[in-house]
């Protein structure tokens, strides 16, 4: 791969440059990321926060982490003895500060409970496993003792995914995978890379860079997901566009079931009887516990372009990025944000707002190959009513892309809840979708306590839809819990009722079960019940998450 010293800052490898090559530090228990990195509200945004929402920004500290409030654990001495000589004493935990931060993921609700001294349920007993074999060893040993299993990889889920229920178990245990962690075959004429599931993605990324390869995947969670929480969940990167979304990369999985080891993949293509690899993708630790990943992996790119435009509003953004979805030449990236979301944007940057809609469009790959592409999106955009900003605005955004977690824990902090939902759905019905969940997540936040602020941007497009991604903030009253959770629900039935799915890539978890009947219908969830009474009869993997309630 090849730098020119003078690239504009719209020029580099692509790669972020954010987190560390092999590990971050330890996630704070109570909020998002690096407690290092934690920041705090400038006067001026109080002040700007508490005149549009109409609500004070008193502080509200989270209790002090020695106050939070524990269960003792439920695990006898003769089965944590049995566990701890499968994967060994130190890699055995039962002390309350490691509990603690497996009691589940960072959504809003997980944190607003934390923040408020409680953490239950938490795990009976954390273990780390170091291979396959021991996490085949300790499924078999949970199910023979009717001990939940809850599998933990990189800790960031925002559905509830990570709650260790224990369902009809008189005890859970979470399973961190964090020392699944190595690169275990590489295939460079393939082009393919088997990774551990405790990968994190910048080690992923910096092992990868060492024979000049490259995963793609760009979530918000990169500094921390892992490549088995990303298969789990059917998550879905920034440059979705170019590179797809993660159940895309995937050729192969090998995953540990209560019954055994379950191989898939391999072949690039193949038509013997229905693709098992897809069914474990987006399992969500349910069917199995995924323990290595076939991924396809690429060049890293020689050139990443980045280009800003401006719509007049957001239905002319929406029908620019559906021309661009179903061109010939599409980019790598591509994002439109609405009207209220570039305002926003804009003033937490300090910067003059875009009139309309901002949308943000990159490009990676070959030099020539760049050029080309940008020159016929520009003639596209250009034709759909879209006026050419220059990189700068696509700059600042790739330099506060993992920045907003940490803003919403601030803002907690402040008494205000911050939010996010995401959904799809097709083009014919997407813009009505959007003003639907806008209504219902107004209608449900607007009121005595405080204003409401939801703005939404389209993150990833396919030729045939788009997806929504929704950022909402509002005061958090007397009851932020309570109030979030109805705005939530109305949400929710707002997106089954106008075509939308659940969820396009956060997944299922605790948080969207109770829409799942009607994604799937009544057969198909009779469907992955009857998968899993084969896979895990006693039900011990990851209850109460994805699949409904018969």
């Amino acid at each position: 791969m090849t730098h020119d010293a003078h690239d504009s800052p719209a020029e580099t490898d692509g790669v972020p440059r954010t987190g560390t090559a092999d590990t971050a530090p330890e996630m704070s228990w109570c909020a998002w990321g690096d407690p290092d990195r934690a920041v705090e509200l400038d006067p001026g945004t109080r002040d700007l926060i508490s005149q549009v929402l109409r609500t004070s920004t008193e502080a509200r500290p989270p209790a002090a982490e020695d106050d939070v409030s524990l269960s003792a654990p439920r695990l006898d001495e003769r089965l944590l003895r049995a566990l701890a000589d499968v994967v060994g004493d130190e890699h055995t935990r039962t002390d309350t500060a490691t509990r603690l931060r497996h009691s589940g993921g960072k959504s809003t609700p997980d944190l607003l409970a934390r923040r408020a001294g409680r953490a239950d349920p938490a795990p009976d007993a954390v273990l780390f496993p170091a291979d396959h074999d021991q996490v085949e060893r300790l499924l078999a040993l949970c199910s023979a003792e009717r001990v939940a299993v809850v599998p933990f990889g990189g800790g960031t889920s925002v559905v509830g995914g990570l709650t260790p229920l224990r369902g009809r178990h008189p005890a859970v245990v979470a399973l961190d995978l964090r020392r699944l962690d190595r690169l275990v075959s590489l295939d460079t004429t393939s082009l393919t890379a088997v990774l551990g599931a405790g990968v994190r993605t910048p080690h992923a990324e910096a092992m990868l860079a060492e024979h000049g390869l490259t995963l793609g995947h760009v979530p918000q969670s990169f500094e921390y997901a892992s490549i088995g929480g990303y298969a789990a969940t059917r998550s879905s990167g920034q440059a979705s566009a170019g590179y797809g979304r993660f159940e895309d990369m995937v050729v192969g999985l090998r995953v540990a079931t209560p019954r055994g080891t379950l191989e898939s993949g391999g072949p690039p293509a193949s038509a013997a009887g229905p693709d098992l690899r897809r069914l474990m993708v987006g399992s969500e630790g349910t069917l199995g516990v995924i323990t290595e990943v076939a991924v396809r992996v690429r060049p890293r790119p020689e050139r990443v372009l980045d280009e800003a435009w401006s719509f007049p509003d957001y239905a002319t953004g929406v029908d620019a990025l559906r021309a661009l979805a179903q061109s010939d030449v599409r980019p790598t990236m591509a994002r439109l944000s609405d009207e209220t979301e570039t305002f926003v944007g804009a003033a937490l940057g300090g910067r003059e707002a875009t009139p309309g809609c901002l949308a943000v469009v990159g490009f990676e790959g070959a030099d020539a190959e760049v050029r080309s592409r940008a020159s016929a999106v520009h003639r596209l955009l250009t034709a759909a009513g879209g006026t050419p900003l220059g990189p700068d605005p696509v700059a600042h955004w790739r330099e506060n892309r993992f920045h907003a977690p940490y803003l919403r824990d601030a803002l907690l902090s402040a008494g205000v809840l911050a939010e996010t939902l995401e959904t799809a759905a097709s083009w014919s019905r997407l813009l009505p979708l959007y003003r639907a969940v806008v209504a219902a997540l107004t209608e449900s936040l607007d009121d005595d306590e405080s204003g409401v602020v939801v703005q939404c941007h389209v993150s990833h497009v396919y030729p045939t839809g788009a997806s929504l991604y929704f950022t909402v903030a509002t005061g958090a009253g007397t009851d932020p819990a309570v109030r979030w959770g109805r705005a939530k629900r109305a949400a929710s039935d707002a997106i089954v009722a106008h075509g939308g799915t659940i969820t396009h890539h956060h997944a299922v978890g605790t948080d969207h079960r109770p829409w799942m009947s009607a994604e799937l219908g009544p057969l198909g969830a009779e469907v992955l019940r009857a998968v899993k009474s084969v896979l895990d009869p006693m039900g011990v993997l990851n209850p109460g998450k994805l699949i409904p309630e018969d």
